[in-house]
Order: structure tokens, then C-alpha cells, then sequence
């Protein structure tokens, strides 16, 4: 068995002509590059028993050569992929799973006698082997298509894999590559696109849930493991929100941003350096450009859409919702750019760096005694800024912050304290910050309402701002009983 460790960014095909030319690969390269058909057929259960395992079986020709792969488990982060391989030449194209299993390939035993293809990859690679700062790593071009039945996915990639050195090269060798042509970090492998095509399913968005932690793992790398896990939420939720298919992708990378930025501001407990003070700024701004979007989602769909259901004559009220929703969908398409531009991009390849710089520190601190400095301080906070709390949007923002804070927190640790509590407390903690989230709506709604001024519209804004009032009123009413039932809770931790 060998661990595979490769960096996939996806590329037009109209730049992959320039790569291949360019200067930069041809003076790291240390062979001529080649070109290989490569012809694979993936294997599994009518059902995807294997996939669901975790498993992609198949049979690849190159040349006259067939060689069976076993690829599983393993790990991706910031769009690098490390898997478990086992690898068999064969004869001719059939399946040797006798030979597989003496390899250490084991399959279930369930899924032996009912294995069939299920779609094939047909690409041409381009393949140089490069010196990068002292690393060798392969540079495959690839290009071709994915079928399964009638149905058909291009192919137009690049993967890096590393042949020795550290991941780091991987991901300043890609940071160099974007200075060359635009690319974006895959999340999804050549396999994935493969099961979807057979499923004939649509990709669906990824809800993100920390990972358990173990007492016996360190501060630093829980929280490395944590940052890896937001980030990956971000990354499998990108594609979805660029093409607009479900506003659900949006908001799934929005609260993939938000635990990182929480995750971010725990780990300068941990290592903190120049890059990770930029990274932590990046992110903060996008959560801030993202969210503008989000309170248009909110203004069309909750606010203006309740006063319409209630008016539906009233023809002032249908002109805000049009001018409404044109600004929403320009904000989509803003979004979908700044999600697919080379900014991006760049962030995440730099976060791929950073977090495999070998920088981080080994420390032997309990971790069960981290998180509960963390959890002590930030349930005091909120406690103490809502004791000197008045209908303040200001404060009642700052104390929304402090809550959401306080959530993912106990989101990442509540795995350490298995005591039974933290269910009820997540649960008060989650209507505190629903009814603060109201509150903050129709903040944002008056913000908005500035930008849609007119003098044909000013009666109508005018009914809206006193429905917003009334809402206020009834909602201020409502984080009242919230927050008292919450502030006599205790921490789920003691």
C-alpha cells in the first residue's frame, strides 16, 4: 500500500495550450514531458456499495498495460488529496481481487460477486516531472471526459502529486502556476464526478459538522484538523453557489467562512504568524462582502414577502419587490465572481500552505483543559455583555457576534464533554441568537430601505418602516424571554 498525495486545480481547456508551452515548467523540468492515453473503467454495486464505503475500484489501460487500483480513505484539504492505494498490474481487462486482497486491498465481502462497471474516464495526460524547491512532483495535464451511459462530463485538469518533499511545495507550486493561468482549486475527484454521472443525481449542498476531538490530541491539532474541516464546507459548497444552483450553496459557504473565522480567532492560542494574521483579515472581509447578499436574501423572501402576502394590491409594494430582487440578483453575480476569481483562489492555496508549512508546534497541553478556558471566557462574555444590555443595535449586534462565537465553540468541543448538558444548552443558545438574528434582520432592512430611496417611493418605504417598527416591537418582546431563560444556564462543561 502507498499514501497518494496530490493537489487537483481544475483549468479551462483554452489555457491548457499556454501551460504546456510555457517557460516556467520547461525550466523545472527534469525529462521531456509525455503524452499517455489513459482509459479507465471504474467498478462497483449497482447500489455504489463501495463509494458509500468510501472505495473506487478500477481497471486502467496505458498502452498496452492494465492495472488495477484500490483507492480509500484519506483526507482532503484545502484541495489536497491523500488516500490509501493499492495498485496491481493484471493480465488483461478483468479484475484480479485475489491479487488485490494479497496486496492488503481488501474489499467487503458483501459487494464481491455483484461488482459492475459503472462509468469510464477517457483522457489524454500530460505528464512532466519537476524540481520545485527541492521537492519532485509530477504535473499531470489532463483532458478528455467522464461517461456513464449517456451522459457526459468533461475532463480539464491539472493534478500535482508529490514524489518526495512536503505538501507545502504542492501548494507554492500551484500559488506560482496562478500567476500563469487562472485555476481553481477541485474539491471533487475524477471518481466523484463519476458516481454523480451514474447516480444521475444532482450534487447536493454541504452541510459542515466538526469533526470529534479526542482528549488525547493537542491544541494545535485539533485546531489545525478544524481549519481543514471549514475549509473543505467552503470548498465542496463553491461550485454550487458560482452556478447558481440552489441559494442553499451560498449560504452553506457564508457559514463555512463564519466557523473558519471562529476557528481562526482560536488558533492564534496556538500559532500565530504574519500569514495567519492576512488569512484571518481575508476571510473577515469576505464574510462582510458574502453577508451583504444574504440581507437581500432576507429583505425579498421574509420581509418583503410577508407585507405582499398581506397587500397584494398594492402595486408600490410589487415596485420595491422587483427593484428588490434585481439587486439581489446582482449581488448573486457579484458573489459567484468573487468566488471564481483568482483572489479566491489564491486564498485558499495559501491556506493549503500555511496549514502544512510544518510551522505548527507539537505540544503536550490537555486539550480538554484548552477548551474549557475557551468556553469559560466566551459564556462570561455574553453573560456580562447582556446583564448591561439596552435596545442598542450596536450592542445587540456586538452580543449576536458573541453568541454565534459562543455556538461554534461548542460545536467544536462539546465532543470532549460527553456529560448529557449540552444539548439543552445548545438549544437556549440557538434561540438567543435566532431571535438576536431577527433583531438584526430588520436592522438590515432599514439599511437597506436607504438604498431603494425615491420620491416615487417614498410612501411606500414609509409602510414598510412602520411594519418594521411593529416587527421590532414584537421581536425585542421575544429576546427578552430568550435571554432570560439562557442567562440562567449553566455551561454544559462544568
Amino acid at each position: 500500500m502507498s499514501v497518494e498525495t496530490e493537489l487537483k486545480l481544475h483549468i479551462a481547456a483554452e489555457h491548457l495550450p499556454l501551460l504546456r508551452r510555457h517557460p516556467f515548467l520547461r525550466a523545472l523540468s527534469v525529462a521531456r514531458a509525455r503524452t499517455v492515453g489513459l482509459y479507465s473503467v471504474y467498478y462497483d454495486t449497482a447500489g455504489l456499495k463501495l463509494h458509500r464505503h468510501a472505495l473506487a475500484l478500477r481497471l486502467r489501460r496505458t498502452g498496452m498495460r492494465w492495472v488495477q487500483t484500490l483507492k480509500g480513505g484519506g483526507q482532503a484539504s484545502a484541495g489536497l488529496h491523500q488516500r490509501n492505494e493499492w495498485e496491481i498490474p493484471v493480465a488483461t481487462e478483468r479484475l484480479d481481487l485475489d491479487a488485490l486482497a494479497a496486496a492488503g486491498g481488501m474489499l467487503p465481502r458483501a459487494v464481491r460477486n455483484h461488482l459492475q462497471p459503472v462509468f469510464v474516464t477517457d483522457f489524454s495526460r500530460t505528464i512532466r516531472l519537476l524540481d520545485f524547491e527541492g521537492a519532485r512532483i509530477e504535473l499531470c495535464m489532463d483532458s478528455g471526459e467522464i461517461r456513464a451511459g449517456q451522459s457526459v462530463c468533461p475532463i480539464s485538469e491539472l493534478e500535482l502529486e508529490l514524489k518526495s518533499g512536503a505538501p507545502l511545495q504542492l501548494f507554492r507550486l500551484a500559488l506560482a502556476l496562478l500567476d500563469i493561468v487562472p485555476l481553481q482549486v477541485e474539491h471533487t475527484s475524477k471518481a466523484e464526478h463519476g458516481y454523480r454521472l451514474f447516480a444521475a443525481g444532482n450534487p447536493v449542498p454541504s452541510k459542515g459538522s466538526f469533526p470529534a476531538l479526542h482528549k488525547a490530541q493537542n491544541p494545535a491539532g485539533a485546531v489545525h484538523a478544524m481549519i481543514a474541516n471549514c475549509l473543505a464546507q467552503v470548498q465542496a459548497n463553491v461550485p454550487g453557489a458560482q452556478l447558481g444552483l440552489d441559494e442553499e450553496y451560498l449560504h452553506q459557504v457564508r457559514v463555512g467562512l463564519r466557523r473558519l473565522r471562529v476557528v481562526l480567532a482560536i488558533a492564534r492560542r496556538v500559532y500565530d504568524d504574519a500569514e495567519a494574521v492576512a488569512l484571518r483579515e481575508q476571510v473577515g472581509r469576505l464574510c462582510v462582502d458574502l453577508g451583504r447578499a444574504r440581507e437581500w436574501d432576507v429583505f425579498v423572501t421574509q420581509t418583503l414577502a410577508s407585507l405582499c402576502a398581506s397587500m397584494p394590491e398594492h402595486a408600490g409594494l410589487r415596485g420595491v419587490l422587483r427593484a428588490s430582487e434585481r439587486r439581489r440578483k446582482e449581488l448573486y453575480a457579484e458573489t459567484a465572481h468573487r468566488l471564481g476569481s483568482a483572489g479566491f483562489q489564491r486564498m485558499l492555496l495559501r491556506f493549503g500552505a500555511w496549514l502544512h508549512s510544518g510551522h505548527w508546534p507539537e505540544s503536550d497541553a490537555p486539550l480538554k483543559r484548552f477548551a474549557l478556558h475557551i468556553l469559560e471566557k466566551q459564556h462570561a462574555r455574553i453573560i456580562a455583555q447582556g446583564a448591561v444590555l439596552k435596545e442598542n443595535p450596536a450592542q445587540l449586534h456586538a452580543l449576536r457576534i458573541a453568541c454565534k462565537k459562543m455556538r461554534y465553540s461548542a460545536e467544536m468541543f462539546g465532543s470532549l464533554f460527553a456529560n448529557g448538558r449540552g444539548k439543552a444548552y445548545m438549544a437556549e443558545l440557538a434561540a438567543v441568537q435566532d431571535a438576536l438574528g431577527a433583531l438584526n434582520d430588520i436592522a438590515a432592512a432599514e439599511r437597506l430601505l436607504l438604498e431603494l430611496e425615491s420620491r416615487q417611493r417614498r410612501d411606500t418605504l414609509a409602510l414598510i418602516r412602520g411594519w418594521i417598527a411593529h416587527e421590532y416591537t414584537g421581536r425585542i418582546t421575544k429576546f427578552g424571554v430568550v435571554w432570560q431563560r439562557f442567562a440562567r444556564k449553566n455551561g454544559f462543561w462544568n
